[in-house]
């Protein structure tokens, strides 16, 4: 492929659209600014496109859906990747096998509302191995892997939305935890919980905690900004080729090469040392599961679906947001982390705290900072009055 110079300052917007067009292996200057200037030809563009959006999560197999924080590890503060494995079970949605994970504490108490951790684009309940024990030191706490990721379905030919992964989140709640529960997610699984916040009608939803939330599925959301704009026909051509199979699995394959896959990790996390093997085979292990290529195709080249900035002044309920300063995919200086950062002095049910040195994945990144801000809010959240989404 002929090689089209061209070099452009761009905001690191959600997914690898335009923060993989990068050298996957410069971390540092990725690492540390909020927008990176890009180098690259055409070839360079598709060899990187897709490093960092494959990202599937474990494949977590099923049984033994009860465990107790009390039991696990012995007091271990994180669950290890093939315990997670052995304890997830399996739900049926939709004539769909999804697969979850419910831990309990030791000594429950009614007042505390369970937890549902939902996980970003190309992750899994395992994901979440560094939080699962310590939050469920006070509540139960359910984790899901949304259809097409983990070990749940990937089912052939199956059309990709953000509407019905927060579907999915609400029969969950129906069906499973039967009880009002805040909801716990990262990058567009955070998307997915503020939809479905915005469409839970049973009193189901209690709260939000937002983690560096993405503005959509994929990068077509991120058009609020000229140096983006100046891009949009490579996004196009990249859509295009993306819906050529041959050109797909190409890239694909190069995916989940395991260097590619530490290379770009390591750019996106602020503590390097977070990425380890574990991390590694939690994202590698489903890429050659049957459905995995079509779910690729058919999230990275979807509509992004509906926008945080459209649907949070619908939502009253207690909202805790939690941002990395170091994301190259949202950075806080991007359209989705401004909107963010002024929700506060705009609406008293929303609190917005920085993470400093952390980047897009906070709760793996950087647990210990996750936990300073999120458990002293769910405490405080018991004792308030339960709301509702209204819309305004």
């Amino acid at each position: 492929m002929s090689g089209v110079a061209l070099t452009v300052t761009v905001p690191q917007p959600h997914h690898a659209l335009f923060s993989s067009l990068s050298n996957p292996s410069s971390t540092s200057s990725i690492g540390r600014s909020r927008s990176t200037a890009i180098n690259f030809d055409l070839a360079t563009c598709f060899r990187h496109m897709g490093l960092y959006s494959f990202r599937f999560g474990a494949s977590l197999r099923h049984p033994n859906p009860i465990l107790n924080a009390a039991s696990s590890s012995a007091g271990a503060v994180e669950l290890g990747f093939r315990e997670i494995q052995e304890k997830c079970c399996k739900w049926q949605w939709n004539g769909r096998s999804i697969t979850y994970l419910v831990l309990h504490p030791p000594q429950p108490r009614s007042s505390n509302p369970p937890l549902l951790l939902v996980h970003g684009f190309g992750a899994s309940i395992a994901h979440w191995r560094r939080n699962i024990m310590i939050l469920a030191e006070s509540q139960t706490v359910y984790a899901i892997d949304l259809l097409g990721f983990g070990a749940s379905e990937k089912p052939a030919g199956f059309a990709y939305t953000m509407e019905k992964w927060a579907q999915l989140i609400l029969d969950f709640l129906n069906e499973i935890v039967g009880k009002p529960t805040v909801l716990i997610g990262n990058s567009v699984g955070s998307l997915a919980c503020v939809i479905a916040a915005s469409e839970s009608t049973n009193g189901l939803v209690r709260g939000l905690v937002l983690l560096n939330c993405a503005g959509g599925m994929n990068n077509k959301a991120i058009v609020d900004d000229w140096r983006i704009k100046l891009l949009l026909p490579l996004l196009w051509l990249f859509d295009f080729l993306m819906k050529q199979r041959g050109i797909a699995s190409s890239i694909f394959e190069r995916v989940k090469q395991r260097d590619n896959l530490r290379n770009i990790l390591l750019s996106v996390y602020g503590n390097k040392e977070s990425v380890d093997e574990d991390l590694l085979q939690i994202i590698k292990e489903p890429a050659d599961e049957e459905g995995a290529l079509d779910a690729f195709i058919s999230i990275v080249t979807g509509p992004p679906g509906p926008s945080p900035v459209q649907l949070l002044p619908r939502i009253s309920l207690p909202i805790l947001v939690l941002w990395g300063n170091q994301d190259p995919f949202t950075p806080l200086d991007g359209p989705v982390g401004k909107y963010f950062a002024s929700l506060p002095s705009q609406r008293p049910n929303v609190s917005f705290c920085i993470l400093e040195g952390v980047g897009h994945c906070p709760h793996d990144d950087r647990p210990d900072l996750v936990h300073e801000k999120l458990i002293p809010w769910l405490a405080s959240l018991s004792h308030l009055p339960t709301t509702t989404t209204s819309s305004s």
